[in-house]
């Protein structure tokens, strides 16, 4: 297969293989992406000259061919291809002639696959939002659900005021759209076209890189032809951290379901078709996925070290050390969205168990409370009813005493008593709401005009294969 650097020697076998076996396999998720590169670089091309009509509608017949054959698992990268970028370029010259070896004209392979990168950060930064809004949305009907329900709520892994189930989940919610936050940050990061920076020094042609980002619905051009190059990674780690943030999120939460549905507190009741089991022990239930979501959440930490290590202390410009930031880059992206799905599926389908629940609101729960009753009523400093209280808790434990529990009723009351801004009392729910429909259409804006671009694109005889990535 032709290289696009080729210059009449063969390079070594074992440098190829070392070089391209990694790289081609991973770019094989980024065909549709250099294509849709291609068909904008191609636009642009004809509007500044460089190609005839007949060249432009020959070449772009012959990529929305590749995004055809893409489709049915046709079109591939091999490793003699080295990357997607030679795979498309070869197929061009194949298929329209002498038309496809002016494709290259005015880009290097550097901005080619800082472009990829981009258009598949967008896309998939795009279903990552979606899958987070869907846990918000499911831990807001948790929380909807069991707000009334009271909990011990625990401080050093000791039980320690009330809380509530509600207040529980809600926590969550607000803790992603947090997050969310990051996301978008990160998103608009990368929302810049890379094209036309080549290999980082520009080139000496009348190039018009807006209208490419504009072709391609990028919000803005990246400008600094160098920084476009010393981008290469900086993006993708902040991708990567945003995902961090999710991640640590749900490891919490794994950590949590996990605690509270053991036998020793059964707070939660997990359908069993969520469970594995054991090879050597019938009974076993066991909640695995969790302990994935949480063990997973090390992998995302390592793979944003990777990335952020690979690129410290590089000189500017293009190296090759770059190339390794694609794997951890891909594989943070799918990593986060399998752990959103699995998290959805669970806060989905648990059960609170309210008599275990409420059994486990002791009396202790309730020493600060009592400690603000008696300021209150007695007019004392609260240190002074703090210490008091203290003496009486501390004599019922250490005579290991059964400490009374209250009804339902009784606990529902003290919640209500909670009554101030986020207490469990006033989760604040229909904020949480307002503010996760705010960002829903925030992203949907941006879902549809990055899909009303590449529509726009492809033209009307290709739409085809827009609405299929759709559904």
């Amino acid at each position: 297969m032709t290289k696009l650097w080729q210059k009449g020697y063969s390079v070594n076998a074992q440098v190829e293989r070392y070089e391209a076996a990694q790289n081609s396999a991973l770019d094989v998720r980024l065909i549709r992406h250099d294509v849709w590169g291609s068909l904008a670089h191609v636009a642009m091309l004809k509007r500044i000259g460089v190609l005839s009509e007949e060249e432009h509608q020959a070449l772009h017949q012959a990529l929305c061919s590749i995004l055809e054959l893409e489709a049915t698992h046709e079109f591939t990268v091999l490793p003699s291809d080295e990357d997607v970028h030679t795979s498309v370029e070869n197929f061009l010259v194949t298929a329209a002639g002498p038309a496809g070896k002016k494709v290259h004209t005015a880009r290097s392979r550097n901005d080619q696959v800082l472009l990829d990168l981009r258009l598949y950060g967008k896309e998939e930064l795009l279903t990552v939002s979606t899958k987070l809004f869907a846990l918000c949305s499911a831990l807001l009907e948790f929380a909807e659900a069991y707000k009334d329900i009271p909990m011990p709520g625990y401080t050093h892994m000791q039980r320690a005021m009330l809380s509530s189930f509600g207040l529980w989940s809600a926590s969550f919610a607000e803790a992603l759209l947090d997050d969310e936050q990051l996301l978008s940050a990160a998103y608009a990061l990368n929302d810049q076209s890379p094209l036309g920076s080549a290999a980082g020094y520009g080139v000496p042609l009348p190039i018009d890189r807006q209208f490419v980002a504009d072709t391609l619905g990028f919000s803005r051009v990246q400008n600094n032809v160098i920084y476009v190059q010393n981008s290469r990674g900086k993006v993708e780690a902040a991708i990567v951290q945003a995902l961090t943030q999710i991640m640590l999120d749900l490891s919490k939460l794994a950590q949590d379901t996990l605690l509270f549905s053991t036998v020793e507190y059964g707070f939660f009741q997990i359908p069993q078709e969520l469970c594995t089991g054991s090879s050597i022990m019938p009974q076993k239930r066991n909640l695995d996925i969790m302990e994935l979501v949480r063990a997973r959440t090390q992998t995302m930490l390592a793979l944003q070290q990777q990335i952020l290590g690979i690129t410290s202390g590089l000189p500017s410009g293009y190296n090759m050390d770059y190339q390794e930031t694609k794997r951890p880059f891909m594989e943070a992206l799918d990593l986060v969205q399998d752990s959103l799905d699995i998290c959805t599926l669970v806060i989905s389908n648990i059960k609170v168990n309210r008599e275990r629940a409420i059994a486990a609101c002791s009396f202790e729960l309730f020493a600060a409370d009592r400690a603000y009753e008696l300021a209150q009523t007695t007019g004392m400093p609260f240190r002074d009813t703090y210490r008091i209280v203290g003496a009486e808790v501390t004599a019922l434990l250490d005579r290991h005493k059964t400490l009374p529990v209250e009804s339902q009723e009784q606990l529902v009351e003290r919640l209500k008593a909670r009554s101030h801004l986020g207490g469990a009392g006033n989760l604040g729910l229909e904020q949480a709401q307002q503010r996760l429909q705010e960002k829903q259409s925030v992203w949907k804006m941006r879902s549809s005009t990055f899909k009303a671009a590449i529509k726009d694109l492809i033209g009307p005889y290709h739409v085809r294969l827009t609405e299929e990535e759709e559904e």
